[in-house]
């Protein structure tokens, strides 16, 4: 589930792996086994690849099953973030919250 949400988070940031792995400074073969689910990263790499993505870390530490999430998250948040950021257009932001909310419902169930 974590090297799936740090691709999801890779392609929506528009970053091929060697781009993200030269970001976040882990090796491209290294990054793509956490993507796959094969190495579970340490706290530090955690880090470096939440930095890279302009995540925060404990965005990935929750992702990462370390952390909890927090008691009471606002969650029309999100979106109404995406739905203000002009910097996305409108086929973008659509796009974006179709993939959010499908993410959302997947861990309702």
């Amino acid at each position: 589930m974590l090297g799936g949400f740090i691709r999801a988070q890779r392609q929506m940031a528009n970053l091929s792996l060697r781009q993200l792995s030269e970001l976040a400074k882990v090796s491209n073969p290294y990054l793509s086994q956490v993507e796959r689910g094969l190495h579970e990263p340490s706290m530090r790499v955690l880090k470096s690849i939440g930095e890279a993505l302009n995540l925060s870390a404990e965005t990935l530490f929750e992702q990462a099953g370390l952390i909890s999430p927090a008691e009471s998250p606002d969650d029309g948040a999100t979106e109404r973030a995406i739905r203000a950021d002009r910097r996305l257009t409108e086929a973008q932001r659509h796009a974006l919250l179709g993939v959010y909310q499908s993410y959302v419902r997947d861990t309702e169930t």
